[in-house]
């Protein structure tokens, strides 16, 4: 199981980068250009912004991909510089979710241990116990206030360390929807304009008012397409 989930883990990114949309400069599927006289004069490629419909990512391929692997998505997309953001988000979940489960277990075992012991009168100081290798270093049942505080201070930690737990792995939920949200993004606005040619006028310009004066304004006028 563990060498099919690895060979999985090899063989997609390899298929994602095929299928996924490249930047290179098809002769008939360019539906849209920018010639760059700059660029032709220094003797580079004339081509500054190209668009090839045939390769545009599907929206929801790029999510559906992201749910079934988190990050397949933004493969897909080649976004590749958000993988980093991506896997290192949820392996510090993963780890928040395990550091804080471990000790819940732990606040919880020693907890149930010493309510147990102590309803039964057989409280012990043997380091064995789950509850006496929970105390700080140096110190014992009777400097922990007694019976009944440790008891309270194990289950409120208990309780402490529950709560960090959910909200870890609510963390990792919000991740992983975040993960996909922006995989559907990225891939509707593959073919959005991000050229230096979007429209941006600013001019000055004089308004007449007939009831009071003349007043200067600026005009600000910015197109998108």
């Amino acid at each position: 199981m563990r060498r099919l989930i690895a060979i999985l883990f090899l063989v997609l990114p390899l298929w994602l980068h095929a299928a996924a949309p490249t930047d290179s400069i098809p002769a008939s599927d360019t539906i849209y250009y920018q010639p760059d006289t700059t660029a032709v004069a220094a003797g580079e490629p004339e081509y500054r912004y190209m668009i090839d419909l045939n390769r545009k990512p599907e929206a929801m391929r790029a999510v559906w991909l992201g749910a079934i692997c988190p990050g397949a998505g933004q493969i897909y997309n080649r976004s590749y510089w958000k993988l980093p953001i991506v896997y290192g988000a949820f392996m510090g979940c993963g780890y928040a979710i395990k550091w804080t489960n471990e000790r819940y277990v732990g606040y919880k075992t020693g907890y149930r241990d010493l309510y147990y012991d102590n309803e039964a009168g057989t409280v012990s100081s043997d380091p064995s116990k789950s509850y006496i290798a929970l105390l700080p270093e140096g110190y014992d049942i009777d400097r922990m206030g007694g019976v009944s505080t440790y008891i309270n201070t194990l289950r409120n930690r208990q309780n402490v360390y529950r709560r960090y737990r959910d909200l870890s792995i609510v963390a990792t939920v919000a991740v992983y929807a975040l993960s996909l949200i922006d995989a559907y993004v990225d891939a509707q606005l593959f073919d959005f304009d991000i050229s230096e040619e979007l429209s941006l006028d600013i001019r000055p310009d004089i308004y007449f008012d007939p009831y009071t004066q003349r007043t200067a304004e600026m005009k600000l006028a910015i197109t998108l397409k």
